[in-house]
């Protein structure tokens, strides 16, 4: 028959002494506890419901030093829900004594360091890579730590600007009204969209919609009398060549077109070159003195170019003229006003935004700002395949676009 045994709760010691401690420590297992001295040490204010049953247990080795608590933030919270008993079993009188127990996480404690409640609470709130940060900046490398310092400058500078930006649109959302901004934007938007280009609205003539002095300046039309003499000379094997080089299709098209008469053609040789420097001058990224100066490009003309066309940028310790996208727009609406005169006010949109390198929805836009009709037309093109051209025309009076329908049917298409 098995041997019976009894259990036995000790009462008796809950007045008494305090609850026995069980320990885990926070880095590992305890190997031999022999090595460890144990101090349990209790609140001396009895008086007190609160801080009487408070406990520190303090485990000291020849490496470390270990402290655990009851009370405060690093205390378990499971000894507040549940109560923990152990049995210890007399195998001689078969009797086991069952006491209660209090359970203690060990943290290790640095000599010289003291870690507050506040201290302790910060450090849990703290993100990955908070900690990560605090690591390095005690232990990390002199380049780890020149990283850190500079993401949390950039950082603090990005915040800053943050702030910055959105404290002035709150000032002037408040000062102005958001209806009231919005129109100013649409006001901005349409008054930049017609400053590629002076034009005259309120023209009685076609002419003088879009001033050829305003395209051309007379000193500049003057100086092109020189460059403009080979095109004006072009034979029909010359034209031939000009195409099978990848010529601009539209400067071939009008080229052809020369009159016979001696001043008209001298006229039309003139715009034509300086059409065809402004196709040039659109596949550019920057220019400087130089420009097409192997086709005796006149210094009036680079000089009226760099100063319309281009913008000033410092890079590589130097001054360069570049030319933005937005350059390329302009220089797009100053070939298409030439075109205008050139072409009796009519423009193969098509053509031009293929010598320009733009898309066609780019060249559409610029013919809109220009307040010019938007036709099609079917054109035969190489191999005889006819295809369907954009044409841009101008008529009085303008055409007035509402810039904001035009902008939202073109995000739907999208």
């Amino acid at each position: 028959m098995a041997a019976s045994y009894v259990w036995k709760h000790c009462n008796e010691e809950r007045e008494e002494r305090p609850p026995a401690a069980i320990v885990q420590f926070s880095n590992g297992k305890l190997r031999n506890a022999d090595l460890v001295d144990f101090t349990l040490y209790r609140n001396t204010d009895l008086s007190n419901p609160r801080k009487k049953n408070r406990r520190i247990l303090a485990a000291e080795t020849d490496r470390l030093c270990y402290v655990g608590n009851n009370f405060g933030a690093e205390a378990l919270k499971c000894n507040t829900l549940c109560k923990y008993y152990v049995g210890v079993l007399d195998k001689k009188t078969r009797i086991m004594n069952v006491h209660n127990v209090e359970l203690f996480s060990m943290q290790p404690v640095i000599p010289g360091e003291t870690v507050t409640e506040v201290d302790a609470l910060e450090n849990k709130n703290k993100s990955y890579r908070e900690k990560v940060d605090s690591l390095i900046e005690a232990f990390g490398t002199n380049k780890q730590k020149r990283a850190l310092s500079s993401r949390r400058l950039n950082q603090v500078g990005s915040e800053m600007l943050h702030s910055a930006v959105a404290k002035a649109a709150e000032n002037v959302i408040q000062k102005k009204g958001l209806q009231a901004l919005e129109e100013d934007v649409a006001q901005t938007e349409a008054q930049h969209e017609m400053s590629l280009l002076p034009c005259h609205a309120d023209a009685d003539k076609l002419e003088d919609v879009y001033l050829f002095d305003d395209i051309i300046s007379p000193a500049e039309y003057e100086a092109l009398e020189v460059p403009a003499q080979a095109l004006k000379e072009l034979s029909s094997e010359d034209i031939l060549k000009m195409r099978e080089d990848g010529s601009p299709q539209v400067l071939i098209q009008e080229i052809q077109c020369l009159p016979k008469d001696k001043e008209s053609r001298e006229h039309m040789a003139r715009c034509l070159w300086y059409l065809k420097q402004l196709i040039k001058l659109s596949s550019q990224r920057r220019i400087n003195l130089k420009f097409s100066l192997d086709e005796g490009c006149p210094r009036i003309v680079v000089n009226r170019f760099l100063k319309t066309f281009t913008m000033e940028t410092f890079s590589d310790g130097r001054i360069n003229n570049t030319i933005p996208s937005s350059m390329k727009t302009k220089i797009a609406a100053y070939a298409l006003a030439l075109l205008l005169h050139i072409g009796d006010f009519q423009v193969d949109l098509t053509l031009l935004h293929r010598d320009l390198h733009l898309t066609e929805n780019k060249m559409l836009d610029v013919a809109r700002s220009m307040r010019l009709k938007i036709a099609k037309k079917s054109v035969l093109a190489s191999g005889d395949v006819m295809e369907d051209h954009k044409i841009g025309i101008l008529e009085l009076p303008l055409i007035v676009y509402n810039q904001r329908v035009e902008r939202k049917k073109r995000k739907k298409m999208t």
